[in-house]
């Protein structure tokens, strides 16, 4: 094999893995972007809710159709909140989206 085959070889393989990294660099970029967009989104929705005087967010419970003031946690889930109800998973997707009743 003459030495210009092999440096065109040497190249190809060289820019096809570049070309590898760039893309799995850049699918990997885009999907951490799309979630801070989401974490962003729900956590605006979360810090417009109104509160009361402590500083607990004022909703109306999906469960127990009642009005509550209720801490949010860091994944802005309320402090009644119950994991795998089905009325509570709601209540924490309105509040994420900004779709929650309050008062």
């Amino acid at each position: 094999m003459s030495d210009g085959r092999r440096l065109e070889r040497f190249v190809r393989t060289k820019l096809r893995r570049a070309g590898e990294q760039y893309e799995g660099l850049r699918r990997s970029t885009g999907e951490q972007l799309e979630e801070a967009r989401t974490a962003y989104e729900g956590a605006k929705h979360a810090r417009s809710l109104p509160t009361d005087e402590a500083g607990r967010a004022k909703i109306v419970c999906r469960r127990y159709a009642e009005q509550r003031a209720a801490k949010l946690d860091d994944e802005f889930r309320p402090a009644c909140y119950e994991h795998g109800h089905p009325d509570c998973e709601g209540c924490v997707e309105d509040v994420r989206s900004g779709r929650i009743e309050t008062w």
